[in-house]
């Protein structure tokens, strides 16, 4: 069977694979395009697999919110270029719906769930895929939630007695969302502050006064000062208040209503805690030449 340059076309425009891999596609089915398809998805599938050792810092954090229920998503790919078009954004924010109607049980259920999407979004743009993180919060009388430029996004749930619908408590979770955005808080409150935490800090604190050459008879007092003043800086309800420093974000939900206690927030920043690449322009030259001079 035949197939001339339009089946091409039709062929690149379902699958989003190159011209020439449409070609080779329809050459090894003999124009049929239902095996052109099957033909390019099983050989994308092999290409998918081996990109999944490369390192995918970039992509899209995403907050939505739908009832008293909200989720945060990250999904990653290679480069930025990738994670501003059409095609990686609808995918992110597929992953975004899926989770917050679906009780899926942790990351590795969601990889297992999505797996064949993400091998077809790496074959249509040629880069790692990787659905990083979520996180979800429900059971709450609202879920406030901020995104800022796909880089940082925010979800918080709390809960009332009072109205849940009214202009003021829904203006309080925009503001906690947005608040939490700017200062990251670690807990709610300095009850939630485990030991292991202070630990670590106070472990900081003494290097970094160390380094700064403080007398050793004066670094426990001064590791001591610092860890009463933790609370402050890493708890949400002790920290000021972004907006009006005057307050605590504790006194700015007391002015909307003694009833209301914050559950849960989960912020996520893209990228966080991975271990990126340094390009090596000379290793990607050899590469290309075959490591000739």
């Amino acid at each position: 069977m035949s197939f001339s340059a339009a089946d091409v076309k039709k062929l690149r425009e379902s699958t989003g694979a190159g011209m020439m891999a449409c070609k080779q596609a329809l050459t090894e089915s003999n124009g049929n395009m239902d095996e052109a398809i099957d033909f390019l998805r099983k050989k994308g599938l092999a290409a998918a697999k081996k990109k999944q050792g490369r390192v995918a810092a970039e992509g899209e954090v995403l907050a939505i919110v739908e009832g008293n229920t909200g989720v945060i998503v990250e999904v990653n790919c290679e480069t930025d270029f990738v994670s501003k078009g059409d095609d990686f954004k609808g995918f992110t924010k597929s992953i975004a719906d899926y989770t917050l109607k679906n009780n899926t049980a942790d990351i590795t259920a969601l990889k297992s769930e999505k797996d064949a999407e993400v091998n077809e979004l790496t074959l249509k743009i040629g880069e790692k895929i990787d659905i990083r993180r979520f996180d979800r919060v429900s059971d709450a009388s609202a879920v406030g939630y901020y995104n800022h430029g796909g880089r940082i996004s925010v979800i918080v749930g709390a809960k009332t007695a009072g109205d849940a619908s009214s202009e003021q408590f829904q203006t309080l979770m925009k503001d906690l969302a947005m608040h939490i955005a700017a200062a990251d808080p670690k807990f709610i409150s300095s009850d939630d502050i485990d030991e292991g935490f202070k630990k670590r800090e106070a472990e900081i604190y003494a290097a970094q006064l160390k380094e700064e050459g403080k007398p050793e008879n004066m670094i426990e007092k001064i590791v001591e000062g610092k860890l009463k003043k933790l609370a402050s800086e890493v708890c949400l309800l002790e920290q000021k208040y972004i907006k009006n420093p005057d307050l605590t974000v504790k006194k700015l939900i007391e002015g909307v209503g003694a009833d209301i206690a914050v559950t849960k927030f989960a912020k996520f920043n893209l990228g966080e805690g991975i271990e990126k690449k340094e390009d090596n322009l000379a290793e990607e030259v050899a590469k290309m030449t075959g490591g000739n001079n």
